[in-house]
């Protein structure tokens, strides 16, 4: 499987070129209420709702002590904001109620899988959360998998699985160093732009000779690259 992950990484990078990436990694705390926010929208709305926090709060203190319904009200452009403001309410009183703060730089010094162990004990922080700050803050070479990844991936032939969580751990066996953030950014480009759910186009696709999906749409339709921003590599 190595070899395939970085025989597609290959190809998106000719593709798409190598992503931005922040020279500053942000930290492990920042990052978890930002992937938080990231789910069910798009990543601009995300980053609104994330500036929203930052201007209004300043703290993550702050917001722990603030009404669920005053964080709510900050978020509501992410959608969701019922069920996100709740879970980021909880993932704050739990952590300072663990550790009596909510500093989490003691999760640089952790392995891999204890970390990611860690993060999704937390109530509303699943896998996918949990391995975007892995790979965005502690810059690890783990690669989270969302459904563009998921379905990209199934498509291609890479893996055969039935949900985003197993194609994760399939993928995360032994995954090559240093492309973990090329992968999956370019990954997501691809589900955004062109492996997408419906209407794909397959005659423009940087990995359509290797791909192993037998429903393709040859036809050269042109792409929309208006979906390349990306929230996590602005937090």
């Amino acid at each position: 499987m190595q070899n395939k992950i970085l025989e597609i990484n290959k190809l998106l990078l000719s593709f798409f070129c190598k992503p931005y990436r922040a020279e500053k990694f942000p930290e492990p705390i920042d990052m978890l209420i930002g992937t938080i926010l990231s789910q069910n929208t798009n990543d601009k709305n995300s980053y609104r709702a994330y500036k929203n926090l930052k201007i209004k709060f300043t703290n993550w203190e702050k917001v722990q002590k603030a009404r669920r319904s005053t964080i709510e009200k900050e978020i509501k452009v992410a959608g969701l904001a019922l069920q996100k403001s709740t879970t980021i309410k909880t993932v704050l009183n739990e952590l300072f109620k663990r550790n009596g703060n909510l500093n989490m730089d003691f999760i640089k010094d952790m392995e891999e899988n204890d970390a990611l162990e860690y993060l999704i004990s937390f109530k509303g922080v699943g896998v996918k959360t949990a391995s975007c700050v892995l790979l965005f803050s502690l810059n690890k070479d783990i690669c989270p998998v969302d459904t563009h990844l998921h379905r990209t991936l199934n498509r291609i032939g890479l893996v055969n699985t039935k949900t985003p969580d197993k194609t994760f751990f399939a993928i995360n066996k032994n995954f090559p160093p240093k492309i973990a953030h090329s992968f999956h950014t370019n990954l997501i480009r691809l589900g955004r732009e062109i492996c997408k759910p419906k209407g794909y186009s397959c005659g423009v696709c940087p990995t359509e000779k290797i791909c192993n999906f037998n429903e393709k749409n040859i036809e050269r339709v042109s792409r929309n690259s208006e979906r390349a921003f990306m929230l996590l590599d602005h937090i």
